[in-house]
């Protein structure tokens, strides 16, 4: 497959270069409307026992979300007549907004003593959106930050809620990506100018990167039309891209130069870089591919978004490295070694520093397995320490006005008016006694401040319980699995803000064992299939969980218990890791590593089959794969450490996870525990039974 496809492509290169210049110019297209269309937030599980309840409340009892949280504050108590005054003014001026459909504060409900603050100098101003959606309402959020976030006559305002949020971090995340693209293209260029060695084949990981980015882009503006995307997901499209541009352009390049450099001719050494190092390409994406296919089991879109752009994005590498970049080094031929500025990363090797490494560590290979392991323990240690939570608007910089902002609301407002326990009882009309014990038993809870009136509609019955923590914090899961605990009329169903939280971090422990078994089971398979051994697939799954392990360790002791942290900028230290993000950071590594794992596999294996023993093969392999997958991921960690210039906490938390976890694994894990390994199970490296042998792939 892999030798028709390259002769067909060498033969009808400007065909296929034509039709590739013509593909990039729609998917770019389409590429920049995706990004309008992107969402912030994403955490909550849509089929949860929560999300029920927020449907009854919003169809039965027409209760909805505000959109905006406005904290208005004085220097007089809000009872003040200029401050009624002014405060009745600024809610006419925001009733006349477009996509404002009504307004309820501590003046217009009454002077609600629920809405203001402990001092009387603060109080709540809620504007609801005509959007059914307000999570998705950008325009509202971006009106109320610009008009109404600072003073109002003798007002100070502060905007929170979740449509100033998405907006907020839209507007944060599409900054900081600039930022970390105009850094990490510019440095990873010249990088790539040492790395390849000369000017023009320093280029050639644009054509996969930029290819793969731009066809992510369009294929996520194609899903947005019938899902909803999470805004995080450029930055996770960004840094794939250029990282798998690097990486297949890299391992492409490299074989087509040795080729050459052993006499062949232009399309032969095509052809040979095609059935080798291409395959190696379509192999290597693919488990990657479904490594990251995980995230879409996850109920979250947050979660989903990354696993449709991890998708797109690898799969339109593949495409690349296979369709467009065979066309392009076909036109080249010898010219890719054109202006040289380091010709031994022209000229092959196959007896060099990575060569005489492995020899050295196969001769004490017990040594350096114990060596490396208490290496891989001790970074991995402070994992004991980790604990999760989700994102909240702390993951923004301290200054930034929606931070400070929910810091007024947390200081000047301890009971949670805003977010309180919300709990619907379908049925519970038909037995108030019981319902009202209920809701007695409610308030007995640890945290509940209060329980208001039991409300009744029809058949259905809703209770308000006001709370005294933080929404999405470990104490309110606590609390939500205390008042689920309690015995409560059938059909009770309980929902807010912080049972939304509980039942997300559920649904992600409920769905964490499937991912994992559909990771583990789809990578053994290919593995096996691509070397035909049983032994290598299983030392493979079990390496990257060290290497996973050792991440988290290093991500807690920096992000957890605070250390270094001048190492990836100023964040505000919550104590916690958000739990989607640590799930999509140790998915993306793992994948990567795979993709590392395959390169230097499929080499040693090339060498093994062509009739070298098994530390020959080992040594040879790694002196001709290992200098690649040191400088691809020296590479992708420069394209990913730029992340940690992020104000966003996640994306620094990203940033810093999988450029640690890349590094240590291209070096520790490839450079020294693989040869080690693979030198004391020998030929049993190779062993499958011989039943098996025919579902695997010749090299």
């Amino acid at each position: 497959m892999f030798e028709k496809l390259a002769h067909s492509i060498v033969r009808r290169r400007k065909r296929v270069l034509v039709l590739f210049l013509l593909s990039i110019v729609v998917v770019g297209a389409l590429g920049g409307a995706a990004i309008s269309r992107l969402q912030g937030g994403g955490y909550s599980d849509p089929n949860s026992e929560s999300a029920k309840a927020g449907k009854y409340l919003t169809d039965t009892f027409h209760v909805k979300d505000p959109s905006v949280i406005l904290v208005v504050k004085s220097t007089t108590q809000v009872s003040d007549p200029s401050v009624v005054a002014s405060a009745q003014a600024l809610e006419k001026a925001l009733a006349a907004e477009p996509g404002v459909a009504r307004t309820l504060s501590y003046w217009s409900a009454g002077n609600s003593p629920t809405l203001v603050s402990k001092d009387q100098k603060a109080a709540f101003l809620f504007v609801y959106s005509t959007n059914p959606d307000p999570l998705s309402d950008k325009s509202l959020g971006k009106l109320m930050s610009a008009k109404y976030d600072g003073t109002f006559q003798n007002l100070k305002l502060y905007a929170a809620g979740v449509a100033v949020f998405s907006n907020t971090l839209n507007e944060k995340i599409s900054k900081d990506l600039a930022l970390a693209e105009s850094i990490s293209i510019p440095l990873t260029f010249v990088l790539l100018i040492f790395v390849f060695g000369g000017l023009i084949s320093s280029a050639m990981p644009l054509v996969v990167g930029v290819s793969a980015i731009f066809g992510a882009l369009a294929s996520i503006f194609i899903i947005s039309l019938f899902t909803d995307v999470s805004i995080f997901a450029l930055n996770l499209i960004t840094g794939m891209g250029l990282g798998l541009g690097i990486d297949y352009a890299l391992l492409m390049v490299n074989r087509f130069r040795e080729e050459l450099h052993h006499g062949k001719d232009v399309e032969s050494a095509i052809v040979t870089t095609v059935v080798t190092a291409g395959k190696t390409v379509f192999y290597s994406g693919i488990t990657v591919i479904i490594t990251l296919s995980s995230l879409t089991f996850f109920p979250q879109m947050f979660l989903k978004s990354f696993g449709y752009a991890g998708i797109t994005v690898v799969a339109m590498a593949i495409l690349a490295a296979l369709l467009p970049f065979p066309a392009i080094l076909a036109l080249l031929g010898h010219r890719i070694n054109k202006y040289t500025v380091r010709k031994s990363a022209i000229v092959p090797k196959s007896d060099g520093r990575w060569s005489q490494t492995a020899r050295l560590v196969m001769r004490r290979p017990i040594a350096v397995v114990i060596l490396s392991l208490t290496v891989l323990t001790i970074i991995a240690s402070p994992i004991r320490n980790i604990a999760f939570s989700e994102a909240d608007s702390r993951v923004l910089p301290a200054s930034s006005p929606l931070a400070m902002a929910y810091a007024e609301i947390v200081r000047d407002f301890p009971g949670q008016e805003g977010n309180p326990v919300q709990i619907v009882i379908p049925n519970g009309a038909s037995n108030l006694i019981a319902t009202q014990s209920f809701a007695d038993a409610i308030s007995q809870v640890p945290g509940i401040v209060r329980v208001n009136p039991v409300e009744v509609q029809g058949q259905f019955v809703r209770i308000t319980a006001v709370h005294s923590m933080g929404s999405r914090t470990i104490a309110a899961e606590n609390m939500i699995n205390a008042i689920r605990a309690l015995p409560a009329p059938d059909g009770t169903l309980v929902g807010g803000v912080a049972a939304d939280y509980t039942d997300s971090q559920a649904g992600i422990t409920n769905t964490l064992p499937l991912a994992l078994g559909w990771i583990a089971l789809g990578v053994l398979i290919l593995l096996f299939i691509f070397t035909g051994s049983i032994i290598l697939p299983i030392k493979a799954v079990l390496l990257n969980m060290f290497s996973l392990t050792a991440m988290l360790g290093a991500l807690t002791w920096i992000f957890v218990e605070g250390h270094m942290t001048w190492l990836v900028g100023s964040f505000t230290n919550t104590g916690t890791v958000d739990t989607s993000m640590a799930i999509l950071i140790s998915v993306v590594t793992f994948g990567l590593s795979m993709d590392y794992e395959v390169f230097l596999l499929s080499r040693i294996k090339e060498e093994h089959d062509a009739g070298m023993n098994n530390v020959d093969a080992v040594a040879t392999g790694l002196q001709r794969s290992a200098r690649i997958i040191t400088a691809a991921a020296a590479l992708l960690a420069v394209v990913f450490a730029t992340f940690m210039t992020s104000g966003v906490t996640n994306i620094k938390t990203l940033g810093f996870g999988v450029a640690f976890a890349i590094v240590l694994d291209a070096t520790l894990i490839r450079g020294l525990l693989v040869p080690a390994l693979m030198r004391l199970f020998g030929e049993r490296n190779w062993w499958a039974p011989e039943w098996m042998k025919r579902f695997t792939v010749s090299h």
